[in-house]
């Protein structure tokens, strides 16, 4: 970086005065290319980091854009990325070469298709006989596996709570395909099958507090937008047992939203809940 400087003018050096003068213009062109040298530093330092603040920023929105790629964030399952995404979590293993007992660790990358394709087909889904763990620190193995419950146990719904339903379900729209229960701060939630809890969290947008349950090899089911959850992940429950109360978490009314999936897809819930 070029400073200009004023030229520093005629002295005398053989005299008190000229010698005296001397001096002080030597101190203050010292001083000039001082604060010279501090901001041509300045800038250098305020350049490098833009440019490294622009690749870095670019690199992570590459990241988040990446069509058919989840990056797993602390809490996520292999389970919960793959029920976000319409998927059988099972069939997303194979896909990416994850065995069970599916550990998965936060900045791991998931397809969400097929090695060989480019776009997400629908696939039939793979069978297993475990449940997904979730994502902990780098290094840290995640809790032992869970065996789930035997694919040849028949599924006896029952309703999960006694409110009025305000929503039914609609396979064509791009939300949450299930149907709205309603009732009152607290109310009872309950299983509406016996099964094993797979998720608890409030990770997944638009579910606000959610309970995953896997039943079977071929369903499940799911409890959101509750105030208080009263299992974990891991734990047995019973049919009818109490597994959260009722809120409004992730929306705007009090209300339960409830799912059933087969093998990994949304299906009507009303078609397996048993008439009023």
């Amino acid at each position: 970086m070029w400073v200009c400087l004023p030229p520093i003018p005629d002295i005398l050096p053989g005299t008190a005065s000229g010698i005296a003068r001397w001096g002080h213009a030597e101190l203050m062109r010292g001083r000039r290319v001082h604060y010279a040298l501090i901001v041509a530093l300045w800038l250098a330092a305020l350049s490098g980091c833009s440019i490294s603040s622009v690749h870095s920023s670019a690199s992570d929105r590459s990241l988040r854009m990446s069509p058919g790629v989840h990056v797993v964030k602390r809490g996520d399952t292999l389970f919960s990325i793959a029920w976000q995404q319409g998927l059988d979590y099972q069939t997303v293993a194979v896909w990416n070469g994850i065995r069970p007992p599916y550990v998965i660790y936060p900045g791991q990358k998931v397809r969400l298709y097929p090695p060989n394709r480019t776009a997400r087909p629908t696939v039939p889904p793979a069978t297993s006989t475990r449940s997904p763990q979730a994502a902990s620190a780098p290094g840290v193995a995640s809790a032992k596996p869970m065996p789930t419950p035997g694919a040849d146990i028949p599924v006896q719904w029952q309703w999960p709570a006694t409110g009025p339903i305000l929503r039914t379900f609609d396979g064509d729209s791009s939300g949450k395909k299930g149907i709205g229960i309603g009732g009152t701060h607290g109310n009872q939630v309950r299983a509406a099958a016996a099964g094993r809890v797979v998720y608890a969290g409030s990770g997944l947008v638009g579910y606000g507090r959610l309970i995953i349950l896997k039943h079977n090899d071929t369903y499940l089911s799911a409890y959101g937008h509750n105030r208080d959850l009263l299992v974990r992940e891991g734990d047995e429950v019973r049919a009818g047992q109490v597994i959260a109360a009722m809120g409004s978490t992730g929306t705007n009314r009090i209300q339960l939203h409830f799912e059933i999936r087969r093998n990994g897809k949304p299906v009507d819930p009303l078609r397996y809940l048993p008439r009023r």
